[in-house]
């Protein structure tokens, strides 16, 4: 099986969250599921990126939920950003990223990160 290389872009406004997947304190990450996005499967490999900067994540699991309400019916708000700690928090950071609110009528991919 053919294992991709997808890159996975932060904003320098989120680069705390960038840090934590670095450091292997949030190993949980979500997209959009976007074409762009729909297609990574466990063993694939994420190249985070942000400010200059970039690391590699092996994808563990792989997850899709049809809608916000379904990720955080699975997941606590922290473990998909250590500074949301409620559902209304976590829909606000979705919100907050350019062009979500339509991107995400797709549903969204959960990451595992290894």
């Amino acid at each position: 099986m053919e294992r991709k290389i997808y890159s996975l872009r932060s904003r320098e406004v989120n680069r705390d969250i960038f840090e934590a997947i670095r450091g292997g304190k949030k190993k949980v990450e979500t997209r959009a599921a976007t074409e762009k996005y729909r297609g990574i499967k466990s063993g694939d490999t994420v190249v985070l990126n942000c400010a200059g900067k970039s690391f590699r994540k092996k994808v563990g699991r792989v997850e899709r939920c049809r809608s916000i309400g379904a990720v955080l019916k699975k997941y606590k708000p922290e473990r998909i950003n250590p500074k949301t700690h409620t559902a209304k928090e976590a829909r606000e950071m979705w919100y907050s990223f350019p062009g979500y609110r339509e991107k995400i009528k797709h549903g969204l991919v959960v990451l595992h990160l290894n």
